[in-house]
């Protein structure tokens, strides 16, 4: 077993080559470098990923840096497209209305209507564990999952061309969230706040998509008289409400404009298989997905207890209570962010700032392999872009994708077709 800091393992990538074979041709490959300080990103090269190319040369290009355009995540940032800053060599997708297909999973909406309305972004609880079986994850177009405190972590999900009755437990907000509303343009749903995160919230150029318990007018939360559990945990966004809620509160639901063309069934060929993906985030919380190559799905174990004092680690299924399927995903995309504090007061209590403006390092899995990427925030009201380390677009398998976001300094032991990701913070 070697030990690969995260930063230099996208030198692996350097011997991809690009083509459209079925999975069964992917391979190891053979050695793992020794851990190394970072090694800069290549800006040159061209869209190969997906296309019959020769094979790259093991010789390390010139570097040249992304555009950086963004400040931090609490820039004001009116729901307008920005300008464009695209990495060289990228031709920018086109950015239009969605009508029949959902730019969020490059499939069919559930409901041609539903992408004539804004989306929701719905915090959900994973912890205590007794709030499992959560209700909607199978539903989401999109998920993140990110540390909160006390070795914890949280949910975020993304309903636009689909959608589910339940969504839940629903929690408190974060810091982080901002980055998803700004993002997906969306409304973000959430149960109260941390008094500072709250009252940044309201002072925002988004407070008027801001979903709260107390929103007037209308109640959107409803407890689920099937979950046997304390009112405080109970708490879930019951979505045939919204209608009327919207109405009431005369929301604006109109539809954004996203970027669409990330989506494509070919499998690229990766001398990196990746059939398992673990993140270990705490001795608390830790999860990993597995891939069936049946359903082209990477399915979802959650643990089931600590490991504090030597305690090995012990999974079960994470089950949607609404479908009552095992949690799955088309796509599992591993995110470096740097996680900050503003002050002292903030460290104390674990209250952090998670950056997701600008690009940083990612892991993308699809169809049992692995790619390390780059993920590039180019415009702030747009979802994330991930490239390949010659700049290539990278395409996603259409359906379901799950973010797991992880500090900039974490690390991971990669081995044969297993990927353990180690969560660290400063």
């Amino acid at each position: 077993m070697r030990w690969i800091y995260l930063k230099i393992t996208l030198l692996l990538v350097l011997l991809f080559t690009s083509c459209s074979a079925p999975p069964n041709n992917v391979s190891l490959a053979a050695g793992i470098p020794s851990p190394t300080p970072f090694q800069p990103e290549s800006a040159t090269g061209s869209n190969s990923l997906y296309a019959e190319a020769a094979p790259t040369p093991l010789d390390l290009p010139t570097f040249t840096p992304f555009p950086n355009p963004l400040s931090t995540a609490s820039s004001p940032t009116k729901d307008v497209i920005q300008p464009e800053y695209l990495p060289p060599d990228i031709t920018a997708p086109a950015f239009t209305l969605a009508t029949t297909i959902n730019p969020l999973t490059g499939l069919p909406p559930s409901d041609p209507s539903l992408l004539s309305r804004r989306p929701l972004a719905i915090k959900v609880a994973n912890y205590p564990r007794y709030v499992r079986p959560q209700s909607g994850l199978t539903l989401a177009d999109n998920v993140f999952e990110y540390y909160i405190e006390g070795g914890l972590t949280r949910f975020i999900a993304i309903f636009y061309g689909n959608g589910s009755d339940w969504v839940g437990p629903v929690r408190s907000g974060r810091f982080f969230d901002e980055n998803i509303q700004r993002m997906y343009q969306s409304f973000l749903v959430f149960k109260f706040a941390d008094p500072r995160v709250l009252t940044y919230f309201e002072q925002s150029d988004f407070a008027k998509y801001i979903v709260v318990p107390s929103m007037k007018a209308c109640k959107p939360f409803e407890l689920m008289t099937t979950r046997h559990i304390e009112d405080y945990n109970n708490s879930y966004f019951y979505t045939p409400n919204w209608n009327d809620c919207i109405a009431k509160n005369n929301l604006d639901n109109n539809p954004p404009i996203f970027r669409s063309g990330f989506f494509n069934d070919l499998t690229p060929v990766s001398t990196l298989q990746g059939t398992k993906i673990v993140t270990y985030y705490s001795y608390d919380s830790y999860n990993y997905w597995q891939y069936d190559p049946a359903s082209h799905q990477y399915l979802r174990y959650q643990e089931t207890h600590d490991t504090r004092n030597g305690k090995p680690e012990e999974y079960q299924p994470l089950v949607d209570n609404v479908t009552k399927g095992q949690v799955h995903a088309s796509n599992v995309v591993v995110l470096l962010a740097v996680h900050t504090f503003a002050n002292t007061y903030d460290q104390e209590d674990e209250v952090y700032h998670i950056d997701l403006t600008g690009s940083g390092e990612a892991y993308v899995f699809r169809d049992g392999i692995g790619i390390p990427a780059k993920w590039t925030r180019t415009n702030t009201n747009q979802p994330l872009m991930l490239t390949g380390v010659d700049n290539s677009l990278i395409y996603l398998r259409p359906g379901i994708t799950f973010y797991e976001v992880i500090g900039s300094h974490s690390y991971v032991d990669q081995r044969n077709e297993e990927w353990d990701f180690h969560h660290d913070t400063p």
